[in-house]
């Protein structure tokens, strides 16, 4: 594998691990207003 490729692979997991927290934390900010 070569670097351009890790790099690409760790900016798609870094922006998919973004994305999931994100809707997590607006999951649980919807809980806590019921």
């Amino acid at each position: 594998m070569s670097t351009s490729e890790a790099l690409q692979l760790m900016i798609a997991f870094g922006s998919f691990t973004l994305t999931l927290v994100s809707t997590i934390v607006l999951i649980l900010k919807n809980d806590k207003k019921k």
